[in-house]
């Protein structure tokens, strides 16, 4: 059942908003948290995706040495140094949102350097975390004897595509 929700204008005029009937169905389904101190601030958009996406990363690390349960240890020490990493840039990112909301979005040229710095580090973080996935495909027996592993290992490397990519066409509105 589809609830029909009236969307407060929440996007800058370069930003092409989904059509009401497609947001309501993802805060719906849960995919979107809406936040209202955005005004014309880009780079605030892309700290909320932030903190979504590099807690799903930091879950999608669990998941893996779960599903593939008999994973090669450097496999799975290198996925327990990228949770802790996700987790780090996370708490990161909820500090400088949390910052933007006690300013009023008054926030001055060398904070918003920094955050910019993160946000460049979160997307080279999930670039280097595609390119663990993709090396655990290509020379884990774990992942090349069961599919299920491959498929989910698969996903969780879309699923971070996806994060760069709305991160990159955020900042660049």
């Amino acid at each position: 059942m589809l609830i029909k929700v009236q969307m407060p204008l929440l996007y800058s005029s370069h930003f092409r908003p989904f059509s009401n009937k497609i947001m309501a169905y993802m805060i719906w389904k849960g995919r979107i948290k809406m936040r209202f101190y955005y005004g014309e601030k880009n780079l605030h958009r892309v700290l909320d995706e932030m903190e979504f996406w590099k807690h799903q990363e930091s879950e999608h690390t669990v998941v893996i040495r779960e599903v593939a349960s008999d994973l090669e240890p450097a496999f799975v020490c290198r996925l327990q140094q990228f949770e802790l990493a996700f987790q780090q840039t996370k708490g990161l990112t909820v500090r400088y949102i949390e910052t933007i909301i006690r300013s009023k979005g008054n926030i001055f040229p060398d904070m918003q350097q920094q955050m910019m710095e993160l946000v460049r580090f979160a997307i080279c973080q999930s670039q280097q975390f595609i390119l663990l996935l993709n090396q655990i495909l290509a020379e884990s027996a774990a992942a090349q004897n069961n599919s299920a592993v491959s498929v989910v290992v698969n996903h969780i490397r879309r699923e971070s595509e996806y994060f760069i990519g709305i991160a990159q066409t955020i900042l660049s509105c």
